[in-house]
């Protein structure tokens, strides 16, 4: 039996968001909500680090909602500099959180991001207070992203060497100050070409431990 995906719209503070909802064959052991890359710059949630995410994380058994912020897809309203992409994707977080987490249960929750959708979740982060958190190239520099909260049980981030759009260096800088662990792939640039299954297997193997 295949996993079950859907399309729904979810109310948000500039109007309807865009959202594609996966449900595993097994019982959830988790919701993850992904969020996508920079909206002016042609990002949505098709990009396909975002959809590896997405896909991993249902294979891993994961609830996983990705969403299209405001402007973008079928989403309304219009950019908003960070601000209120972030309001978006609280709201996708909670509405999701709220109808797909299993009665009489309080599932662990994970927000993952991409780039512009990374600094954006490690924002969210310090409002939802999160389990686990997936940040793969996040833009900690354009977007003066806060650090891992202290409650947060894994955080995971992923960050290619040859990237010349999130540069390691600025990565590095971010993390430096609390000794956050950072794993580099080799020969990955920012979009990952040719270093997909590589993603896949990083986020796989953690959490198949976690």
């Amino acid at each position: 039996m295949p996993d079950r995906i859907q399309k729904l719209f979810i109310p948000g503070p500039a109007g309807k968001l865009e959202v594609v909802l996966g449900q595993p064959t097994t019982a959830p052991r988790g919701i993850a909500i992904i969020a996508h890359p920079h909206p002016l710059h042609g990002g949505t949630m098709e990009n396909k680090v975002v959809q590896t995410m997405f896909s991993t994380l249902l294979a891993l058994d994961f609830t996983a909602a990705k969403f299209n912020f405001r402007g973008v897809g079928l989403s309304e309203g219009q950019y908003d500099h960070g601000v209120g992409e972030a309001d978006d994707a609280i709201a996708v977080a909670k509405s999701i959180y709220q109808h797909w987490n299993l009665e009489g249960t309080r599932l662990p929750l994970l927000l993952a991001g991409f780039s512009f959708g990374g600094a954006i979740q490690l924002q969210v982060a310090h409002t939802l207070n999160p389990n686990y958190l997936i940040l793969v190239a996040p833009s900690v520099a354009n977007f003066q992203a806060p650090t891992v909260p202290e409650t947060t049980e894994h955080a995971l981030i992923i960050q290619g060497d040859k990237d010349d759009i999130v540069l390691p260096e600025t990565i590095l800088d971010w993390a430096t100050p609390t000794s956050q662990p950072i794993i580099f792939i080799p020969g990955a640039e920012h979009f990952f070409h040719g270093k997909l299954m590589i993603l896949k297997a990083i986020i796989t193997q953690a959490f198949r431990k976690t």
